[in-house]
């Protein structure tokens, strides 16, 4: 496992010499924009496993992408290679559905210590509700970039990571819309504590989201990547492409639906994925 050969997998090679916040943020920028979150492992008959080797080989050398546990593992060993003061912590994620967090743990994602400050970086959680960049550990201030407004808030050693939702222009409809009105413009996202862990902890999590028939991951192949200006989606047979901040406060979103053989051409394409089993979306 080399650190040249990530960088050449998400096209990173400027000088890295400090392990200051600016080269953190344009490393975890070239790696949300290279490699994409997706679970199709699970929807090709592979099996996903948790140790570093594994996820080496299949996102650095077979150019796949992967979900949290994959992706943000690879990042951690990449940032410790790098001389980064990083750990691992846990996530509960908000079920919209539910409205409410998940009760155990189905999460991963990264602190980094730099100069005293504490930043979040989580390169796997995809779709539009991935940060661009490492977001500063502090409760209540509003953080915009370019997806949208991010922000923690703190509760007795709880933190809720949030997002301010903006509208979508979808060129066939003439009303803009927002996905749930009236939830009012705030996503929850997930929540976390401070706790360290390590990625054993996740072994368990790992085998049930690829064999329980109920979760979001089995119901759906997904695969998301961040692109310049928005995000590619494929979900199933559908291809999302959406660009942030099209309009005032509005994201472009445009849908297509395409047959199994778009599929794979897309695939191609628009994420660098060639599977090599087959998909059955």
């Amino acid at each position: 496992m080399n650190i040249q050969e990530y960088f050449t997998r998400i096209s990173y090679n400027e000088s890295h010499k400090d392990a200051d916040l600016q080269a953190l943020t344009v490393i975890f920028q070239h790696h949300i924009q290279a490699i994409p979150f997706e679970n199709l492992s699970m929807h090709c008959g592979e099996t996903i496993k948790l140790d570093l080797q594994s996820i080496y080989n299949k996102i650095v050398r077979k150019k796949r992408g992967g979900w949290c546990l994959e992706s943000n593992h690879l990042l951690f060993w990449a940032l410790q290679e790098l001389g980064y003061d990083v750990c691992i912590l846990g996530g509960n994620s908000y079920e919209p559905a539910e409205r409410a967090y998940t009760t155990e743990i189905n999460h991963i994602l990264l602190k980094v210590v730099i100069k005293g400050n504490s930043y979040i970086v989580d390169a796997g959680f995809g779709g539009a509700y991935q940060a661009w960049q490492p977001l500063m550990l502090i409760s209540g201030k509003d953080q915009p970039q370019m997806p949208g407004i991010f922000r923690f808030m703190e509760d007795n050693g709880t933190w809720y990571f949030e997002k301010v939702k903006r509208k979508h222009y979808i060129p066939e409809q003439s009303v803009p819309f927002t996905d749930t009105p009236e939830l009012g413009n705030i996503r929850k996202i997930y929540t976390f504590t401070l706790e360290p862990r390590h990625i054993n902890d996740f072994q368990e999590l790992n085998t049930y989201l690829q064999v329980s028939p109920d979760t979001i991951l089995q119901k759906k192949s997904i695969c998301s990547l961040q692109t310049t200006e928005g995000l590619y989606a494929l979900v199933g047979w559908t291809f999302t492409e959406m660009k942030y901040n099209y309009m005032e406060d509005m994201d472009l979103v445009q849908i297509t639906t395409l047959t199994d053989e778009e599929v794979e051409k897309t695939l191609k394409d628009k994420f660098n994925i060639v599977l090599e089993n087959k998909l059955v979306p």
